[in-house]
């Protein structure tokens, strides 16, 4: 899948492997730009399977492309810490392009991470 208004056709009319399908347009488009808008479509999604498939997808698009959209952030905002996009976009996107939820997130981790073992 490398046709990103196939996946919001199947969006359209309710296609049970559309999340699925994101995450297929995500490995294999050559464009961020053209995939994060579906990827967000799948995060805004009422079906908790869609809106997981689209973290996923979302990951893979930060660790390929090295970015990410607002609408996406927003989106991924709603769902639970510590998913699969979070670690990714904290891997692959420069900082400096990340919301401060999402640093409040890992901040913790690498903070953790410089103490001794016996001050944990």
């Amino acid at each position: 899948m490398d046709r990103p208004e196939r996946v919001v056709a199947a969006f359209a009319r309710g296609d049970k492997h559309a999340g699925v399908a994101v995450i297929a347009l995500a490995l294999n488009h050559p464009g961020p730009a053209e995939v994060l808008p579906v990827v967000a479509g799948a995060l805004e999604s009422p079906d908790p399977e869609v809106r997981r498939q689209g973290v996923i997808a979302l990951a893979h698009v930060a660790r390929l492309h090295r970015t990410v959209d607002r609408r996406c952030l927003e989106g991924l905002r709603h769902c639970p810490r510590g998913n699969e996009a979070d670690d990714d976009l904290w891997s692959f996107v420069p900082h400096r392009r990340l919301p401060l939820w999402l640093w409040r997130h890992h901040v913790g981790e690498r903070v953790a991470r410089l103490l001794p073992a016996r001050c944990r």
